[in-house]
């Protein structure tokens, strides 16, 4: 697909975060980032333990849930426009824990098929080999995507960790706002 411009468009595999207000946090940021692109897919609400170690001073469990967003932005327009404009919107407060407790954080975790770094990320992010709370979100949306990387899919990748290692637990009480259908064409008579 492309953009009016003939411009092809982006994939971009994003993870969501909180544990501040986290149901309304979440929602609110799969809207705000449907301003950037068109949401292809959201997965589940997963619930986990903080990440990191037990002296970060961190209230609650984290929510996560992984969304494809199909955008004509570059990584970097990504990061610096989207995402900054709706951690700020959020009121994400960023301290020196990057484990620390948080109302949002947006992170982009794999970018159309690329390898690049992106600030002090890289991307492919490699969480996605580590963390159960990232790869099986992200395999939900995508289990076929094969890691640009180590030519795994997600869906092998995410069943090759253990959720019960994170504490994770599917949150069926919490649901993101769905994708919307394309509209179909009208059929004659």
């Amino acid at each position: 697909m492309s953009d009016d411009g003939g411009k092809p468009l982006n994939l971009a595999y994003l993870l969501l975060g909180s544990n501040i207000d986290p149901e309304r946090n979440l929602k609110a940021s799969v809207g705000k980032l449907g301003i950037f692109g068109r949401i292809l897919a959201v997965s589940s609400v997963w619930e986990s333990w903080p990440a990191g170690d037990a002296g970060t001073a961190v209230r609650g469990n984290f929510l996560n849930a992984a969304v494809l967003l199909e955008t004509a932005l570059s990584p970097q327009a990504l990061r610096d426009t989207a995402i900054a404009s709706i951690e700020m919107a959020l009121r994400r407060v960023r301290t020196g824990d990057k484990n620390g407790s948080r109302t949002i954080d947006v992170d982009l975790l794999l970018f159309n098929h690329e390898t690049f770094r992106l600030g002090g990320r890289r991307i492919p992010s490699p969480d996605i080999l580590e963390r159960p709370f990232v790869a099986i979100p992200l395999a939900e949306i995508a289990p076929d995507y094969v890691h640009p990387e180590t030519s795994r899919t997600l869906s092998r990748i995410a069943r090759s960790l253990d959720p019960r290692s994170a504490g994770m637990r599917l949150r069926k009480d919490v649901v993101l706002p769905p994708v919307p259908f394309p509209s179909l064409p009208r059929l004659p008579g």
